[in-house]
């Protein structure tokens, strides 16, 4: 029963940090100032693609997790899941850390904590 509560702790965390990735989106590209329309766009794009990448993470651990948690299959959601979330986390660490903006500098923290509950309740 703990593993399940961590399972669904890591991908709730992960919904939720995806969810308020897209929140802010306007702002974010406002405040790269005078962009030309295809590059609004395109940094519109990237920011809304990277939100519902981490919600699609957070709810196929999920929907795996409602259905059969100790499966193959589910397994190696986890573990795949997992370690999307640590490679977004060394992006995160590598670019976004280094900003003032504290959002920022949580997304290392929100995707290694995530990867780490998942990875606890799913293969223990």
């Amino acid at each position: 029963m703990v593993n399940i509560i961590l399972l669904y702790v890591g991908a709730g965390l992960t919904v939720v940090w995806g969810i308020t990735h897209l929140f802010p989106t306007r702002n974010i590209v406002r405040g790269f100032g005078e962009l030309s329309d295809d590059n609004r766009r395109i940094l519109t794009m990237e920011w809304i693609v990277e939100g519902v990448a981490i919600i699609f993470i957070g709810a196929l651990v999920t929907v795996v997790t409602a259905i059969e948690p100790a499966g193959p299959a589910a397994q190696a959601v986890f573990i795949v899941s997992a370690l999307g979330l640590l490679v977004l986390a060394v992006v995160s660490l590598l670019t976004g850390f280094r900003i003032r903006f504290l959002p920022f500098r949580l997304c290392p923290v929100i995707f290694t904590s995530s990867a780490v509950l998942i990875l606890w309740g799913g293969l223990m």
